[in-house]
């Protein structure tokens, strides 16, 4: 089966430096194998025999652990998910691309879309914010984008448990995981 595993918080404002060579190394041979990654902001796509999601996740995170002295949060998704997320983005994304930041929070237990919506305080005709399963839609009109509440996430008790990426790198990682 093939996954993406998106590595939280790492190779951000200098902080948490991980080369992608380095991370293929460090997990190829393990439960995953035809490992490759996509930018240097932490998407690793592999493959694996493996079908149980909470014992893959846990041997990343051990694996990178020891191998960067470091805890690394990995949010994992199959392709079947990832393909149900970008799919299932809000209507008004495909036709409003350049007017519209376009970002994917993927969550983790315990928290829940339902509750990360409910935290989330979107500022009224900038941003908007819509449930999905597993993850938060999150645009902001790019005229306007200044006047955004969206960043104030950062500071809230919920962020620990979500990762961020573009709604066009979801898309390119979906690519990258049919092509093979």
């Amino acid at each position: 089966m093939t996954y993406v595993a998106l590595l939280r918080g790492i190779n951000v404002g200098g902080k948490k430096l991980m080369k992608m060579a380095d991370i293929r190394d460090c997990l190829e041979g393990r439960d995953f194998t035809r490992v490759t990654t996509y930018i240097q902001s932490g998407n690793v796509l592999f493959e694996s025999d493996q079908r149980d999601v909470a014992t893959l996740t846990s041997t990343m995170e051990k694996a990178l652990s020891k191998a960067f002295s470091h805890e690394v949060p990995v949010f994992l998704r199959s392709r079947v998910q990832l393909k149900k997320i970008v799919s299932e983005a809000p209507r008004e994304w495909k036709s409003s691309r350049a007017s519209l930041r376009q970002n994917v929070a993927f969550l983790r237990a315990p928290l829940t879309a339902k509750r990360a919506v409910a935290e989330i305080d979107p500022r009224l005709g900038v941003d908007t914010v819509t449930a999905g399963d597993g993850v938060v839609y999150m645009s902001t009109v790019m005229s306007r984008a200044s006047q955004s509440r969206l960043s104030k996430i950062v500071g809230t008790p919920i962020y620990s448990d979500m990762t961020i990426r573009s709604y066009s790198t979801c898309q390119k990682i979906l690519d990258l995981m049919e092509s093979d």
